[in-house]
């Protein structure tokens, strides 16, 4: 019996130690990961792929279906070039932010279809990898995933990572029909908000629905700078009741939890040391199938989601650090520490 015990903790110490190891060398992972598609690439690809840190271009993002992006296209690689490059970008996202990635680029297919090539150009494989500087797990790089409806930005320095902007979208939101009916590929973001709202009391609704009009899109779209015009509004935290600060909880968590644990630690921190500052305010009508857009605001960082176009059927969702995006807080720190 003791030798059984003492088996049992000594995997359990192994578990938390696998665990620990993961949190702290995320960087590695990325790097690594990095090193091995470049390493994968002819010289025409690689220098498509590779940007210089300082380029302005590493600040240029989008989620539309653009025709012209920098980097290079899945549909440009060979099979284990591609395999690499999927490879680098799980290195940044946790398991559940790799199944909503490859859903969201799935659904192209089930445009192409809808649309029978009557719309925009729809492709699965017609997203891009661009790496800005030398990837290294203490140095200074980033590298960015981007095509329509998934955007990621991140950037390491000094083996600390910055993970925004970052933005999944969904068109449709939710298949109607073919074989593919029923699914969501961001269930979670429209359902968990939708329980805070219905969940709030009438007097709760005057303050926490602050239009009956939803945005045709998030409001700050695609800019360089998160930026909001005007104080907060909305609902406060310290005006919801324990049940919806739980459900709050959640929804910020379905955010986080897309990446690694070292990030999505790192962002719940932010929300819970930001809870003082933090408004929940919602647009639109409550029920189903209804025109809606919800955002949570801190002093730190912002969450929008928007569903208005296609008849309601199409998701942009959205997390911004107000002074992190492009890991430009991380950076000033680093200038500061070297002027000194």
């Amino acid at each position: 019996m003791k030798h059984w015990k003492r088996l049992l903790l000594i995997v359990f110490a192994l578990g938390l130690l696998t665990a620990a190891y993961e949190r702290i060398n995320t960087p590695a992972l990325m790097s690594d990961a990095a090193h091995a598609y470049l390493n994968s690439l002819t010289p025409q690809l690689r220098a498509k792929t590779m940007i210089p840190f300082t380029d302005d271009e590493r600040l240029n993002w989008h989620f539309i279906p653009l025709e012209n992006r920098k980097g290079v296209a899945l549909r440009e690689m060979t099979p284990p070039q591609k395999h690499l490059a999927e490879a680098l970008l799980s290195s940044a996202l946790s398991n559940q932010g790799v199944i909503k990635a490859h859903t969201i680029m799935s659904l192209e297919q089930v445009l192409k279809d809808i649309e029978q090539g009557k719309a925009q150009e729809r492709d699965p494989e017609k997203y891009f990898v661009s790496i800005f500087g030398e990837p290294s797990e203490k140095g200074t790089w980033g590298f960015r995933f981007e095509g329509h409806h998934v955007a990621m930005n991140f950037t390491i320095v000094n083996g600390r990572i910055a993970s925004s902007p970052n933005f999944f979208g969904a068109n449709p939101a939710e298949v109607k029909d073919g074989p593919r009916a029923g699914l969501r590929a961001l269930k979670r973001e429209e359902d968990i908000a939708r329980e805070l709202v219905q969940s709030l009391s009438t007097e709760q609704r005057k303050i926490g629905i602050v239009s009956t009009t939803a945005p045709r899109e998030i409001i700050t779209d695609d800019s360089r700078k998160a930026a909001l015009a005007g104080q907060p509004n909305g609902i406060s935290y310290s005006q919801l009741n324990a049940k919806q600060k739980e459900i709050l909880e959640a929804l910020v968590a379905e955010y986080a939890t897309n990446f690694p644990p070292v990030i999505a630690d790192f962002r719940m921190d932010q929300f819970r040391k930001n809870q003082s500052s933090l408004y929940f305010a919602w647009l639109g009508g409550v029920n189903k199938g209804d025109p809606h857009y919800y955002r949570v605001q801190t002093a730190a960082f912002l969450i929008e989601y928007d569903s208005t176009q296609n008849g309601n059927n199409h998701i942009h969702s959205v997390w911004r650090d107000f002074n992190g995006d492009f890991g430009l807080d991380l950076l000033a720190q680093h200038y500061a520490a070297d002027h000194k």
